[in-house]
């Protein structure tokens, strides 16, 4: 693992950089191992003077982007997923049980003298993955911002986390889906006011493994060319948009009559509606194998983008973006499923993100 210091980009705004790290996807398949990985863990999971905190992330298997925090006093150091699809923080406790807690970090309650025991069970589902254990409250800190008090989960068991590169889950999420009422991370340093403007933002680097960053209490210009187009959220529990359609060489493929999205840096890939996904797939000749879609990799110099129309805005995501390269072929990033929870989402992960500077405006409601 590697751990990158803290940059500080100017007086005002704190950077913390991330790194891309060769995926799961591509460990997995080099051990042949994908397939069952695949079967078990379905996809679950304007510039003030402020204080801008940049914290740096790496790239796990492009199924997450991951930084450090430490809980307690002194500080004990957890590697999490900064989520914007889940709402709670939550790290392996001493007294966890499963196994995918023992290559983990666990948090020592013991060994912390500002630790709380708030005594209230809980029980934390992602997908396939679930945790259960209890409530704590401690001292919080990413990067220089620091959270009092802050309420937190701690893992007595784990199921689908077995092999995970990370300890925990930080959830940037509305508070609306937090367990137990909790006051997530973000609003409880905004109460206490580690910063003016309440925004977290994604600098999703997709060229090298270091240059990522996520950044709390406003926006670094440098990092973005042109214009931010801001978009209101729709409901306020995850960071969920209204979309106009999605096209491919300018024929409506997808949410014809307009559908939601879920802007989520916790998945990795796009997934939709199966029925959809496979048209799309349809189109770019591609071939089902096993649990994925192959395409040629010579495919991807004449593949056009797929352009998904949000408030009036194309965004185009070139063939570059959609088809990774994996050992001798291509795979497409996107997949089906979410039809399981409502007539017709799209969940925009890091595929997505990647090619676009994404600010979360938590005053106003809006990305």
């Amino acid at each position: 693992l590697v751990l990158l210091g803290l940059v500080a980009v100017s007086e005002c705004i704190v950077i913390l950089p991330l790194r891309k790290m060769k995926t799961l996807r591509e460990t997995l398949r080099e051990k042949n191992l994908l397939n069952n990985f695949l079967e078990e863990q379905a996809y679950r999971l304007s510039k003030r003077d402020s204080k801008i905190a940049t914290h740096p992330l790496r790239n796990y298997l492009d199924m997450a982007y991951m930084g450090n925090i430490t809980i307690g006093t002194p500080p004990q150091e957890f590697q999490v997923i900064f989520d914007t699809g889940s709402a709670d923080l939550w790290v392996p406790s001493i007294g966890c049980v499963s196994p995918a807690c023992y290559t983990h970090k666990t948090f020592n309650l013991h060994n912390s003298s500002s630790f709380g025991q708030i005594r209230q069970p809980i029980s934390i589902s992602y997908g396939p993955g679930i945790i259960r254990g209890f409530l704590g409250s401690d001292t919080v800190r990413i990067g220089n911002l620091v959270s009092l008090k802050q309420s937190f989960g701690l893992s007595l068991e784990e199921y689908g986390f077995d092999g995970a590169p990370f300890d925990g889950v930080l959830g940037l999420a509305f508070p609306s889906i937090s367990t137990k009422g909790i006051i997530p991370i973000f609003d409880n340093l905004w109460s206490q006011g580690a910063f003016s403007e309440p925004v977290f933002a994604f600098y999703l680097n997709k060229c090298k493994p270091e240059g990522s960053v996520v950044m709390f209490g406003g926006v670094d210009h440098r990092y973005y060319k042109g214009e931010l187009n801001w978009m209101p959220v729709s409901q306020t529990r995850y960071w969920q948009i209204s979309m106009n359609r999605i096209s491919i060489n300018g024929n409506v493929t997808a949410c014809s009559r307009g559908c939601q999205a879920l802007l989520d840096t916790g998945t990795s890939m796009i997934h939709g509606p199966t029925r959809l996904v496979t048209n799309i797939h349809k189109l770019m000749n591609a071939r089902h194998q096993g649990s994925e879609y192959v395409v040629s990799c010579d495919a991807v110099k004449t593949l056009p983008p797929v352009i998904f129309n949000i408030n009036g805005i194309d965004y185009p995501l070139p063939p570059q973006a959609y088809i990774i390269k994996a050992q001798n072929f291509c795979l497409s990033i996107f997949h089906g499923g979410t039809e399981t929870s409502s007539p017709e989402t799209w969940i925009l992960g890091d595929a997505f993100l990647r090619q676009y500077f994404a600010v979360f405006d938590r005053r106003n409601d809006r990305i």
